[in-house]
């Protein structure tokens, strides 16, 4: 079992698209986040989710061994290897959080992803971290067999 958070941290005036949030990924081991860190390991959370999910496709759709992922403006960090047997261990700020399958990191990947594009949607349509968000989304969907759409 594992499943992702995304939050945008209240009190930054209007929504932009540089605003910052967090990250939380809980699984079986562990639940790691970047919230109440020190030194803050907040980040530029819509460009991170973007990131997240361009980089993560890639390593879904091909071979490499591990995976490794440091959010915009953060040290926040997630680890993926591919394990020997079967499955995915993953790791967060180096330490265990689950022992998943392929599967199901993807689809938690895809409906933390899904969940926050009602904050997303509130950017200014022009707002670049928006068109990107939307572009990183509509890549990554095929992934997990969603076909919803904004």
């Amino acid at each position: 079992m594992i499943s992702l958070r995304f939050s945008v941290r209240p009190g930054q005036g209007g929504p932009s698209g540089f605003d910052l949030g967090d990250m939380e990924v809980s699984g079986d081991l562990d639940r790691v986040g970047s919230r109440g860190r020190t030194p803050d390991q907040g980040m530029m959370i819509y460009l991170s989710v973007s990131l997240l999910l361009d980089t993560l496709r890639l390593f879904l759709e091909g071979s490499q061994g591990v995976f490794s992922y440091t959010g915009a403006d953060t040290s926040f960090s997630i680890r993926v290897r591919r394990l020997k047997k079967d499955g995915l261990s993953v790791s967060v700020n180096k330490e265990s959080v689950a022992k998943v399958s392929q599967v199901e990191l993807r689809n938690a990947a895809l409906a933390a992803a899904e969940e926050f594009l009602v904050k997303v949607m509130s950017l200014p349509e022009t707002d670049v971290a928006r068109i990107d968000y939307l572009g990183a989304l509509e890549r990554f969907r095929p992934l997990g067999g969603s076909s919803a759409h904004p």
